[in-house]
């Protein structure tokens, strides 16, 4: 097929766009990893943007070394992983029995659940929730109050409807259950949205921070790596708050703070290659209106 002149001239602006907007995403990143390899006397004399000047590991090594961050790091990935699964089987259970037509109260159903996207208690109220059933200060109050999305449920369902409704009619005759139906039938044929809404929960999970910040203050065996690195960048300046979270080497405040970034950012980043392949074609399909 032969591309006009004009076609050619559109796909050059969207390519070099794209161009574009990969450098505007990868130089702050670059601009990060330069400053945590440079040595602390060119950082002090703002000389370094996205080359590392003075190579110099010990920022990286010092963070390998305290413990506190390893543990928050490891820790954060088993939460990310668990949450990550609670959450794609609560979505699946929730939106599935609202697929059948038959199910009684099944529009108060789908309108109390949209409700509470609109409409929330407000955070006191809820915190007060959480303080009444003891989950303050346990691992608990970062997995159960987000273990379930709305928006995401309605992808889910939407991606559920799209699934033909001669599938589940052949499996019923040929004597499947709703949940037999729901693992060999629904479930294959909703990789693409199940590996996006996995990306969603995941990147998530890993990023939030404003939840243990507001709900754990005590236990520090429970701060997510987003809250630790966030303690970091707050307290690298001062010399006893740096000593308190482990990282008592002075001079190093500045590449300490730019390693500490990037081990709390690389780890998420290398999710998007595998599941990249899905997310385009699962976000489309969830878009599809039952």
């Amino acid at each position: 097929m032969i591309k006009s002149k004009s076609t050619k001239f559109g796909d050059f602006v969207i390519v070099a766009v794209c161009i574009v907007l990969i450098f505007v995403c990868l130089l702050p990143m670059l601009n990060v990893l330069a400053r945590s390899l440079s040595d602390t006397r060119y950082l002090i004399r703002n000389e370094v943007t996205l080359w590392p000047k003075g190579l110099n590991f010990e920022a990286y090594k010092t963070v390998l070394k305290n413990e506190r961050f390893v543990h928050s790091l490891w820790y954060t990935a088993l939460l990310t992983i668990g949450c990550t699964l609670l959450s794609l089987f609560m979505t699946v259970i929730c939106a599935y029995p609202l697929t059948y037509d038959k199910l009684k109260g099944r529009k108060f159903l789908n309108g109390f659940i949209v409700f509470t996207m609109y409409f929330s208690a407000g955070m006191i109220p809820h915190y007060v929730m959480l303080s009444n059933m003891g989950m303050l200060e346990t691992v608990w109050v970062l997995v159960i109050p987000s273990c379930l999305s709305v928006y995401n449920m309605i992808i889910m369902r939407s991606s559920f409807y799209s699934v033909p409704e001669s599938l589940r009619e052949a499996a019923e005759i040929d004597g499947a259950g709703p949940i037999r139906i729901l693992v060999q039938v629904y479930l294959p044929l909703s990789k693409p949205v199940l590996a996006t809404l996995a990306l969603f929960y995941a990147v998530g999970r890993w990023n939030g921070f404003s939840d243990a910040l507001l709900y754990i203050k005590k236990t520090r065996d429970l701060y997510p790596i987003q809250l630790y690195l966030y303690n970091i960048l707050q307290n690298a300046s001062s010399g006893e708050a740096a000593a308190q979270e482990g990282f008592a080497m002075p001079g190093l405040s500045e590449t300490l703070k730019m390693a500490s970034v990037m081990f709390a950012t690389v780890p998420i980043l290398l999710v998007y290659p595998w599941l990249q392949r899905y997310f385009v074609s699962g976000v489309t399909i969830g878009a599809v209106k039952g």
